[in-house]
């Protein structure tokens, strides 16, 4: 186990584990493979050749998808880097492939994987997400893979993305535990939220797993407090009623009293307020179950409430700009995940 999942109360154990790193500089991650590009005279390392920073980034074209890593396993990534400017946040698709999976694991715009909602960016400062000024993306969530691992990103803008860098940090080791359940992240967007004030963050998950957390972009298209809404877990056969239940919106982040400023944590946050003229107030809020996991055995359903107030201290749904990114683990195979939205239907309004 310590060579796949290692921490602070591990990094003194020795391990048979063999590191590697994907980047523009070794784009298949191969021993010995970095630093080889060739200096064009025309780039900023001509006068200092091979072995210097002569392919540091990508250019993503315009409507196509670049395959970022290709890895044969066993193996677990352990880090992930990015950065690119802010357009490519809800234009650009991460979609990572597991064993030869034909439909992606993880499915998410770039920015709101690493928590940047909303087409903006954030600092953050939680365990397994970090943002960085300016625009440092990193991802420490374990990746386990039994037989491969594929990364891809899909430029759905209609221009090229220039200066998209990026860097993959995995170990390859003998095997894999078998309780190891494999990562997953999906992205919904309802705007504005119907069904009486119901949002849904997750459904159709079938199988063993264990939930990790959330991240939420919240646009409040309503005046006053917009945060009472409760989070629900349906676990392993609930119907009606969740086992599960939280108490409003800013509690199960972690807040109270209707937050009152931002905050960055290890497990939980709300690094974003941004009320600009003219636009409708925004919202970023994120919530890790690392040291409160949420298990289940058979299938999960999570849900948050819109909910604010009428004039007359009466409860009251509202039609606010949702949208999330729901993290777990699960064994294969996923069940199916919501059709994409298109590009238009992605970016704030």
């Amino acid at each position: 186990m310590t060579e796949f999942f290692p921490g602070l109360g591990t990094i003194h154990l020795l391990s048979n584990s063999r590191s590697r790193s994907i980047s523009a500089e070794n784009p298949d991650g191969s021993k010995g493979g970095g630093a080889k590009e060739l200096a064009d005279p025309a780039t900023a390392s001509s006068d200092l050749g091979q072995g210097w920073k002569v392919r540091p980034c990508l250019t993503l074209a315009p409507n196509t998808t670049t395959t970022l890593a290709e890895i044969v396993g066993p193996g677990t990534l352990a880090h992930i880097w990015m950065t690119v400017r802010e357009t490519a946040y809800r234009s650009c698709l991460l979609r990572f492939y597991w064993d030869g999976e034909e439909t992606p694991s993880v499915e998410v715009p770039l920015g709101d994987f690493f928590c940047c909602g909303h087409g903006m960016r954030c600092k953050v400062n939680s365990l397994p997400i970090a943002v960085n000024p300016n625009g440092g993306f990193n991802s420490y969530w374990p990746m386990p893979f039994r037989k491969s691992a594929r990364i891809t990103i899909e430029n759905q803008w209609m221009e090229e993305m220039t200066g998209f860098f990026y860097q993959i940090d995995y170990q390859l080791a003998n095997e894999i535990p078998d309780n190891a359940g494999y990562f997953h992240a999906q992205w919904r967007r309802e705007n504005p939220v119907r069904m009486r004030g119901e949002y849904t963050i997750l459904e159709g998950v079938r199988g063993n797993g264990r939930y990790a957390g959330v991240y939420m972009a919240w646009a409040q298209l309503s005046t006053g407090w917009w945060g009472e809404g409760e989070i629900k877990f349906y676990i392993d056969g609930d119907k009606e009623f969740p086992t599960i239940c939280g108490t409003g919106t800013e509690d199960y982040f972690g807040g109270a009293w209707c937050f009152g400023d931002t905050y960055s944590t290890p497990f939980l946050g709300y690094p974003l307020w941004h009320k600009a003229e003219g636009e409708v107030p925004k919202h970023g809020m994120y919530r890790w179950h690392i040291m409160d996991p949420i298990c289940f055995q058979s299938d999960l359903r999570v849900t948050m409430q819109d909910l604010g107030w009428w004039p007359n201290k009466k409860f009251q749904p509202n039609t606010d700009d949702v949208s999330s990114v729901a993290y777990w683990y699960q064994a294969e195979p996923h069940g199916v995940f919501p059709a994409m939205l298109p590009l238009e239907a992605r970016f704030p309004r």
